[in-house]
């Protein structure tokens, strides 16, 4: 008889189970139920001339497919000062990865793949460093000790990265509460990565070496919004130093999420804080089931220590392939292979994330580590019981009732540590969460990308002596701090300026010129804020700026318009145009603009003779309403030649 069990039923029944609720309709008390507990590690690029170790240029990219030179490399992990591997190095090598990378004579020297020593530090970075750690009240420490920290994924030709820690022990000042600060380090950047497909990956050296600071948090966050607050705080503070690089792949930032009873687990290189909430949400939620799996396999399997999988290869046996995607692997010479997980029945339809149960997380680990292609597996709650290869499958594992199967297919040369790593995650289900780094997606659903590093990836770097600093050079570096990102939030709530606008302008670090345009030239702070968090805004978003837009324009704009004696609301109108052609003089712009200069009286005594022509419109028409016309009538006459609320109370008098 064939079983008729429902992978769809179980995944939404096991949804429910585990008390699953959607970001929008989750409270704290579901994030208290679940002891959620966030940190982060936020990385952002300084802007130098340099990199951080090299004397090569920072800041220059290559295009596609434009490189001067290839290097290839096989990444082998070696034994800590302690006699261990580290456990991501051993993951890496399990792979068997070809590393390719593509470099540029403008970007790359001998120093990028270990054939020079290392420059000094960068000097210029070291301090910029410094300031940001001042910013963010850490303990400066008293000589900088370069260390290495190995990178065996092959985005460091060298296989490793140098990094050294510059403050320790500080806190910064969110809406509510303090988040604590474990430390700040200044380290070179990594490769950016172009694919990565089968057993090859290929690298782009471009931004390699370019000094990043790395500012890592306590695990304080007890809600995903806070987690998302506390890094956009962070953001904010370095970017008001004006000493760091903004656009794409400048800033990214890594986000630590737990539950209670589960393990760290490290979302990498999340690249919107907008993508945070929901993957900090699904992350601790999907922690959550993976201990109700635990448990549940735990009730069923006494004896898990001794636990096994069973395998047989379904090549040369004889069975009724109907199955299109195991008839299409067979065609094309691949190993297929059936495997059997004792007492698994139910497991692998068990909810783990939106749209993912834990079937994925078996197939996502073959994807890494054994480097099998899209499609290469189903299971046993996916079969068609119509299939006759159902039951065939079945007798050749020569399986329970209570069992799970996964049919699988690949190269030969993968197929061993396929077997192997089906079997290391499944016995990983016995325990509960495995720490690991996954993968960030944009829908807020990750997938796994390595084993979480330990601490014996981490020694010294005998090739960099000490760098002590000195108290001199604290001090000279505290002078001039930009004021706390809190305390500008209190200004800009002093000033009532729409909180709406906030984000925008500490994103785009706009708080000193919105500063300066009220101080200077006392305007209403309202309309200020207003003006840059929303017309702004909406101008970047819907223009093409021809070159790289100097916001101090906008402060000369209006000094010119106070000057000119025209009203403000005429900077809505030029704002587009100097955005696109930011050296145009302003009385080019009112010309484009056809803005002629008229005396506010002029435009007063045109009401009498219009509120007089509506009443002839109005026998027509008795919906059209008087002040509404006539403010339409004169508004093109009005922007900038006076302020329309003004030209309201004269038509409405």
């Amino acid at each position: 008889m064939k079983d008729t069990f429902s992978a769809s039923d179980n995944y939404q029944r096991t949804k429910e189970s585990i008390g699953y609720v959607s970001r929008k309709e989750a409270t704290q008390k579901d994030y208290d139920r679940i002891g959620f507990m966030s940190g982060l590690e936020v990385h952002q690029q300084l802007f130098t001339k340099h990199k951080l170790f090299c004397k090569c240029p920072a800041g220059i990219y290559q295009k596609p497919d434009e490189y001067d030179a290839e290097v290839i490399r096989h990444m082998r992990p070696t034994l800590s000062e302690l006699g261990e591997y580290d456990g991501t190095a051993l993951m890496e090598f399990k792979t068997r990865k070809e590393i390719i990378y593509h470099l540029s004579n403008n970007t790359a020297c001998t120093y990028d793949i270990d054939d020079t020593p290392p420059f000094p530090i960068n000097r210029e970075a070291l301090e910029i460093a410094i300031r940001i750690s001042l910013l963010s009240k850490l303990n400066i420490v008293g000589e900088v000790h370069i260390t290495r920290k190995q990178y065996l994924d092959g985005s460091i030709p060298t296989g490793f990265q140098r990094t050294g820690i510059i403050g320790v022990e500080g806190e910064i000042q969110i809406k509510h509460k303090k988040i604590r600060l474990i430390q700040l380090s200044l380290e070179e950047d990594s490769c950016r990565e172009v694919s990565d497909v089968g057993h090859t990956r290929v690298y782009r050296t471009d931004r390699l070496g370019m000094p990043l600071i790395e500012t890592v948090t306590y695990p304080d966050c007890i809600n995903p919004e806070e987690v998302r607050e506390t890094c956009d705080y962070i953001r904010f503070l370095n970017r008001s130093t004006g000493l760091v690089r903004t656009g794409i792949g400048a800033g990214r930032q890594d986000v630590n999420v737990s539950c209670r009873g589960g393990s760290r687990v490290e979302i990498k290189g999340v690249a919107h804080t907008k993508w945070i909430p929901e993957l900090t949400h699904n992350e601790a939620f999907r922690q959550w089931a993976l201990l109700k799996i635990r448990d549940k396999l735990l009730n069923k399997i006494k004896d898990h220590k001794n636990w096994k999988i069973g395998s047989v290869e379904l090549n040369n046996k004889i069975f009724k392939v109907q199955n299109g995607l195991l008839k299409e692997a067979l065609l094309n010479n691949y190993t297929v292979v059936a495997v059997n997980l004792p007492g698994f029945k139910s497991i692998l339809s068990y909810f783990t994330q939106p749209g993912k149960m834990f079937a994925n997380e078996i197939e996502e680990r073959l994807k890494v580590i054994a480097c099998l292609e899209k499609p290469f597996m189903f299971h046993s709650e996916q079969f068609d019981p119509a299939d006759c290869a159902y039951d065939e499958v079945h007798a050749l594992l020569k399986s329970k009732p209570e069992d799970a199967q996964i049919v699988f297919w690949g190269p030969e040369d993968d197929i061993k540590t396929a077997l192997e790593t089906i079997e290391e995650r499944c016995l990983m289900a016995f325990e509960g969460v495995p720490n690991e780094t996954r993968k960030s997606f944009e829908d807020g659903t990750t997938i796994f990308e390595r084993v979480l590093p330990g601490a014996d990836r981490m020694y010294p770097d005998t090739d960099s002596p000490p760098i002590p600093l000195t108290n001199e050079l604290i001090d000279k570096l505290s002078k001039n701090l930009p004021s706390d990102i809190i305390d500008r939030y209190h200004q800009l709530k002093k000033w009532n300026i729409p909180e709406d606008t906030y984000t925008y302008i500490f994103s785009r670090d706009h708080f000193q010129l919105i500063e300066k345009i009220i101080l200077t030239l006392k305007i209403d702070p309202v309309y200020v804020g207003t003006f840059i968090g929303h017309t702004l805004k909406f101008v970047e978003g819907h223009y093409t700026a021809a070159e790289a837009f100097n916001y101090k324009i906008i402060f000369a704009m209006f000094r010119y318009l106070q000057q000119q004696n025209i009203e403000l609301e005429l900077a809505r109108y030029m704002m587009p145009v100097l955005y696109e052609h930011p050296k145009m003089d302003f009385d080019s712009v009112l010309d484009s603009l056809n803005f002629k200069k008229i005396k506010e009286n002029d435009i007063i005594t045109l009401i009498p003779h219009l509120k007089k022509k509506f009443c002839e419109i109005n026998q027509r028409d008795t919906n059209e309403n008087e002040g509404n016309w006539i403010m339409g009538e004169l508004r093109k006459k009005a922007i900038g030649n006076i302020a329309l609320n003004k030209l309201a109370k004269h038509i409405t008098k």
